[in-house]
Formats: structure tokens, sequence, C-alpha cells
């Protein structure tokens, strides 16, 4: 189901169990996508959520702390650069996602999910678009999820320096593409990415 207006009285539905999801990672060039499902405690409200986009990164690193706090239940998942290459970015999206849901130590009733499409999933599902600017619990997942990919891309710059990840996330800049050009493929770049795809094929040529 799809819907992009928030008013609706499943929201004020005492009885549902409310996890919101989003992703993070679907552009860059390199490294896993990752999502999260939160499940906000309305006992202990976060304040200040909102897009991860919209936020600086000491504030997201701040706030991803106090959900994890505050939060009754949280979970992160990923797939990887393999699987994206497998499936496609968009069904490894969907997966992430599902993968994040199914984590979660309290069951939800209902998801609600960032965007015009829901993965499938064995619980009723919502997507709302724009919602992780509109629904306090996608901001919280899309918060979490944005951190723990930012993380993991300091992880793999230890790993491939020459390609400057701290910099760009691995997102297609020209200082990425430069460093793609320079040093090739490395073994976490997505190579269904048209900028790899190509570059592959002239190393092939080669």
């Amino acid at each position: 189901m799809k819907h992009d207006d928030i008013s609706l009285s499943l929201f004020d539905n005492a009885n549902e169990i409310i996890c919101g999801v989003d992703e993070a990672g679907r552009g860059p060039l390199a490294g896993a996508v990752y999502a999260a499902a939160v499940i906000l405690d309305p006992a202990r409200p976060v304040s200040g959520l909102r897009d991860s986009k919209k936020l600086s990164e000491a504030r997201r690193d701040a706030l991803a702390e106090e959900i994890k706090s505050n939060a009754l239940a949280w979970a992160i998942a990923y797939c990887t650069e393999a699987e994206i290459d497998e499936l496609n970015i968009l069904h490894a999206s969907m997966l992430a996602m599902r993968r994040a849901v199914e984590g979660l130590q309290v069951a939800p009733t209902l998801a609600l999910i960032d965007g015009n499409r829901c993965p499938v999933m064995q619980i009723r599902s919502e997507a709302i678009v724009k919602g992780d600017d509109k629904v306090a619990a996608i901001s919280a997942a899309s918060i979490l999820a944005k951190t723990a990919r930012d993380a993991s891309l300091m992880h793999l710059h230890q790993q491939y320096p020459m390609y400057g990840f701290d910099r760009h996330k691995g997102y297609p800049t020209a200082l990425h593409l430069e460093r793609l050009r320079l040093h090739g493929v490395s073994p976490v770049h997505r190579r269904s990415y048209a900028p790899v795809r190509e570059l592959l094929g002239q190393e092939v040529k080669a």
C-alpha cells in the first residue's frame, strides 16, 4: 500500500506496534546498502528527529546513540555489494529493509516504509513518500541506517585508503571517479553500476 497522507486513524490506534523503516546507500558506487527499523517508545521520546540528510554528521551520530538508548526496539541490516550486483539495487534495498524488520526484538504489527514501495514481509506495511521527514519512527530509521553505512565506509577507507571513501562515502564524486580510474576496481565496488562496469570493460579490452 502507498499513501502520502500521514493523518490516518491507524496512527492513533494504541493497539498498533509501529516500526519505521528506511535505507541508506542506494546511490554510491561502493559498499553495502544499509537499512534500519525502529520502534520508538512513546514514554521516552527523542527530540530533533528528521530526515538524516538534513542533519549534520555530529547531530546524526548523537541522535543515533539516543535512538538506540530510548527506542523500544531497533535493528540494522544490509545487503552486500555482491547481493546488489545479483539482485539490483532496488531489490537489494527491499531485502535489507525486510532483514531489518525481521531483526527487531519486538514484533511490530505495522511497518511504515520511506518511499513509494514496500518490501514483501509477513506484516502489514505502508509506503510513505518523504516519510523520513514526516514520521518520527522513519526519521529514526533513516538516522540509524545512514550512520551505520557511513561507519562501514570509514572501515572500508582503512582497507582501501586510495579511494578516499572517508571523503565521499562511496558516492560518484569527481574525486571518487578519478581515484577509480587511477587505481582500478576494488572488491567492494558495485560492478553492476555504470561507471564501474564501464571501467571493467576497459580493463578487459586492455
